[in-house]
């Protein structure tokens, strides 16, 4: 075996609601589409993304930061419906 360490290095990202970094597995991938914030689960959805905990809390604290607009680096608000039906599944599934 090489000098090379077993366990690889986790990627981590910032969560944008309450700007404490976490591994990138713990976070909510969001991306905006024609001006709506859509979760995407799997990181498979293409443009710029941004990251929050999948908890009520950060959500907010991101909605009312307008953290959304400014890591779009878009105009306005944008749409958070989805986001926050999907976010309020998760955690009534969660035990």
């Amino acid at each position: 075996m090489s000098g090379r360490a077993l366990a690889r290095a986790c990627p981590e990202r910032t969560c944008v609601g309450c700007r404490d970094r976490a591994a990138k597995k713990d976070l909510l991938r969001i991306v905006a589409v024609e001006g709506v914030c859509v979760p995407d689960r799997r990181g498979t959805l293409p443009g710029r993304g941004a990251y929050v905990h999948p908890t009520r809390v950060c959500l907010d604290l991101a909605v009312r930061r307008r953290a959304f607009s400014r890591a779009f680096r878009g105009p306005g608000t944008l749409d958070t419906t989805d986001l926050r039906r999907c976010v309020e599944q998760g955690e009534q599934t969660s035990p």
